[in-house]
This record gives C-alpha cells, structure tokens and sequence, in this order.
C-alpha cells in the first residue's frame, strides 16, 4: 500500500483519478446477501452484508448517486483506504463499485456498539473506559494528522466499540476529512463539537454572508472537538450548544479561560480534578494555535479526572440547571459547508 506522506496531499487526488477510472459496475443483491441495514444517515447507509461467493461478513457503505457526488464519494474511499492501517482506524477490504443507483465500498464489520450507544446521560461512563477509549482515539487521529489530514468529525457516534469497557475501539467515518489547509468560507447550523472559529464562520438565518474570514482546516479542530467528546462521555452532558456568545454556559467558560486566576471555574467544570482542567484548559484553548495536540491527553491518564464530591447536576450562570443538554442533542441535524 503506498504510504501518504505529510507534505502529498497530491497523492489522494491521484488515487481518486485512478479509482474513477477503475470503478466496477455491480449491483449489490448480485454480489452480496444483504443481512440488515446497520446504520443510516444524510450520506446513506450502511448494511451487513456476506459475500455471495467468499461468505466473508462485512459492512457495506452504500451512498445513493442522486445525492453523492462522485469526487466527495472518491475522496472519502480513498482517504480511508490510506487510513485504514491503523489498529484504531475502521480497516476497508478494497472492494469499492457503483450500482445503477448507489456509490458503494466494503468496510471491516465491527459487531459492538458505537460510544454514543454506551454513554449514560446526566452520568456518562466510567473514568476508566474513557480514558482507555481516548488513548486509542488520540493515537488513531496522530496517525491522521501525521498523513496531513484532518477527520473533522469526532464523535461518540464515530468511535465504534469491540466491546462493552472500551478496550478496544476503533474511529469510522472520513466523509468530512479535509487536507490540511482546505479553506471553509462558511457552515449553515452549528453542533456543540465545533470550535468557536468554525461558529464564527456559520451563515445565520437571514446572512448572505459571513464577515468573520475563512477557516483552514487544521489539527486543531480535531483537538477541541476531541476535548468536548471527552466532557461528554465523563459527564453524560454537552458543555455548551454552541460556540457564541449567547450561549450562556460557553461564555462561562471563556471568560474562566480568559482569566483564569481571577474568576471562579464555572459550576459544570468544578466536578472535574486540578489534573483534568488543565488537560482540557490545552484542549479547548480558545486560541486555536495555542491548542495542545491530540497526543497530550496521554500524559494525564495517570491522574485522576473526576473528583470524589462530583455531581450530576450541572449547572449553569446564575445557578440554573441545564436539564436540557444530554448527549441526545449528538444526534442533530447536519452541519453544510462550503470549502475550497
């Protein structure tokens, strides 16, 4: 397999000019017997599938051409065709077709659940698990960000489990993996993952137009929303809905990163230890170039994360409960972009 190097970006156009020129025509109920369908989203779905002849089991990523085109469909095959090596990264088995109607390729079928599935809202899961499943996570976007790419999004629903205690856990989905350095002029809707230079680029009801310069794409995007996803799965709620300052609870937060010896930690981060507020403080830098990198999380999993008097509750300015904001919100509608 060649390997992506830091600097070849060039290389996935490459491959995807190769792939388009080798794309097998087949229809699905053809090939392969058709179990149940495993999952479903804008993209698509996914179905577990066997191979007629082979009776291999294995996930079908199937994407309806009427809504896919064919270049986002290339690119996101063939990053995870460079990707998949890694023991912490969903493996393909290189089969990749177009139906009449569908783009397809053939994914490593994992039976276990996704995080999203495991995590007990208002609660979470256990410290331990977490801080086993961001190990795994972290070394699997290092290898991603070495290969100059950046996954852009990171979530319990893309982080899939071999097993219930998160021993084993492998990251999925690239259908919105950039290049380094790709420009995003504007997003229409926000999710709590994103960072505040993304919020600050969203086309709000009514907008033309964003005044706010374009974001490149960059590692450290992966870094925040990495650090949300560990606030999640620890707590069993959102830190904030989104990046702005309306949003009572993030404004907390900024302006406890702003100053931070002077004003009090906000109430939903108190649950946490010394140890893990300064591992999210690098995390979630406002600053996106004073972000840590993802593999930093690795020298804090020796320290505890939450403290012994830790609650439930969290609440918000002005002592009000956020009884509203549990992981469920994870499953809102699509972010839409524009890069170039």
């Amino acid at each position: 397999m060649i390997e992506l190097g830091v600097a070849d970006g060039s290389l996935i156009d490459e491959l995807m000019v190769l792939t388009a020129q080798n794309l097998c025509k087949l229809e699905i109920k053809e090939h392969f017997n058709i179990i149940k369908e495993i999952g479903r989203g804008k993209y698509g779905k996914v179905l577990l599938v066997t191979h007629r002849c082979r009776g291999t089991p294995m996930a079908l990523k199937v994407m309806p051409k009427a809504s896919t085109k064919l270049q986002g469909f290339l690119r996101e095959y063939c990053i995870s065709l460079q990707l998949s090596r890694h023991p912490c990264i969903v493996g393909l088995f290189g089969i990749v077709f177009q139906s009449k109607e569908h783009y397809g390729f053939a994914q490593e079928l994992v039976v276990g659940r996704d995080l999203f599935a495991i995590i007990q809202p208002r609660v979470g899961i256990p410290e331990s698990a977490v801080k086993r499943c961001a190990v795994q996570i972290a070394s699997a976007l290092e290898f991603i960000h070495q290969h100059g790419l950046v996954h852009r999004d990171v979530k319990p629903e893309n982080i899939l489990l071999l097993d219930s205690n998160c021993c084993r856990v492998k990251l999925a989905d690239f259908g919105l993996t950039q290049k380094r350095g790709t420009l995003i002029s504007f997003i229409s809707g926000t999710l709590p993952y994103m960072s505040p230079e993304l919020c600050a680029v969203t086309l709000k009801e009514g907008q033309k137009e964003v005044k706010a310069p374009p974001v490149s794409v960059e590692p450290s995007l992966d870094t925040w929303a990495f650090g949300v996803l560990l606030f999640c799965v620890l707590t069993g709620f959102f830190p904030w809905e989104h990046c702005a300052e309306e949003d009572d609870f993030y404004q907390e937060f900024a302006d406890w990163c702003r100053e931070p010896t002077e004003a009090e930690v906000p109430s939903q981060w108190k649950r946490f230890t010394p140890a893990c507020l300064e591992m999210f403080g690098k995390l979630l830098a406002l600053d996106a170039k004073q972000r840590c990198s993802v593999g930093e999380v690795k020298a804090y999993v020796d320290y505890e994360w939450l403290g012994t008097g830790s609650t439930n509750g969290l609440t918000g300015l002005n002592g009000k409960v956020r009884a509203t904001s549990t992981p469920s919100v994870c499953k809102s509608s699509p972010v839409q972009e524009a890069v170039h």
